[in-house]
């Protein structure tokens, strides 16, 4: 596990004609491939999964970087909808794998709208992917939005109301909207009290520039209108070849009817359940997360196989 004496280096790394920012946290010389973090939103930041660097240290890399579109990389705030695409966002993992020398031998980790890149990345057999993390994704964002909208219909009823008033009337900016949408959120999102500083900063850069969030998801996420609202990769998962562990929390919004099919229709996968968390168990649950994790990492192949033989 990470530790103060831990090397941390940053940079950007040019990207079309914009910027990705990077961080490395331990060594990319280390025994074990170097687990590159995708983090949500879209357009979250890496601020909120920031505690996956606890993984890192002498034997192993770990590396965030923000998507472009928020956090400290290029902000693109006027440009088109049709800018904002899955093909962009798998083009600048790529151009980032490449440009630190690591996309022939790296494991990834993508925690919800990251895993649902993650998945889209490993269904392109990538050669030198050995191990992918699926954290709290659905496989298909129409299961997704039916069922946060079931965890919503058992909202009070005045959070309910509050919610389509608003929907109906296109006012969903507004802080009636906001605080009825935290309410939700306080469920399952992420069920400590107060919320860290790390997932605060990543919701308020959301805040602050949600083009990216906004154009593929919607305003809120049970209010999916925007481009992924269709999305679904169900009938590809049977193409990733790696050893995959999914994870996924009792009061996820990622429920378990949403995360199921990477279970059932990856080959080599195994599911890590956390009866205490919601979308965040790397924060609600930090210890248990990151054994667990480590754990897969260390053996991906003969983790899934012994758990798989201990499920029998």
């Amino acid at each position: 596990m990470s530790s103060s004496d831990t090397p941390v280096s940053e940079d950007f790394v040019p990207f079309r004609e914009h910027r990705t920012w990077y961080r490395i946290t331990g060594s990319l010389r280390g025994t074990f491939p170097p687990l590159v973090i995708l983090h949500g939103g879209p357009g979250a930041a890496h601020d909120y999964v920031d505690r996956f660097k606890l993984l890192a240290g002498p034997e192993r890399a770990v590396i965030h970087y923000d998507q472009i579109g928020c956090g400290r990389s290029t902000h693109l705030p006027n440009i088109g909808p049709d800018f904002w695409t899955i093909e962009l966002f798998l083009e600048e993992l790529d151009n980032l794998l490449v440009h630190l020398g690591v996309s022939g031998n790296y494991d990834l980790l993508g925690q919800s709208w990251g895993g649902m890149l993650a998945a889209e990345h490993a269904v392109r057999e990538p050669v030198g992917l050995r191990a992918l993390i699926i954290a709290n994704s659905p496989a298909s964002m129409v299961t997704w939005v039916e069922e946060a909208n079931r965890l919503r219909a058992e909202l009070p009823p005045d959070v309910q109301k509050t919610l389509i008033e608003h929907e109906k009337t296109g006012t969903t900016d507004s802080v009636e909207y906001q605080n009825a949408v935290q309410v939700f959120y306080g469920r399952h999102l992420c069920r400590i009290s107060p919320w860290p500083a790390e997932l605060m900063r990543s919701l308020d850069q959301i805040e602050a520039d949600p083009t990216v969030y906004h154009t593929m998801n919607g305003p809120s996420e049970f209010h999916v209108i925007g481009s992924l609202k269709t999305w679904s990769i169900e009938a590809r998962l049977d193409r990733i070849m790696v050893p995959t562990l999914v994870i996924s929390g009792k009061y996820d919004e990622a429920t378990e009817l949403a995360v199921r099919p990477y279970v059932g229709l990856i080959p080599s996968a195994i599911w890590g359940f956390f009866e205490n968390s919601s979308h965040t168990p790397h924060i609600e649950e930090t210890r248990k997360c990151m054994d667990m994790i480590s754990s897969f990492l260390g053996d991906p192949h003969d983790y899934v196989k012994s758990r798989n033989k201990h499920r029998r």
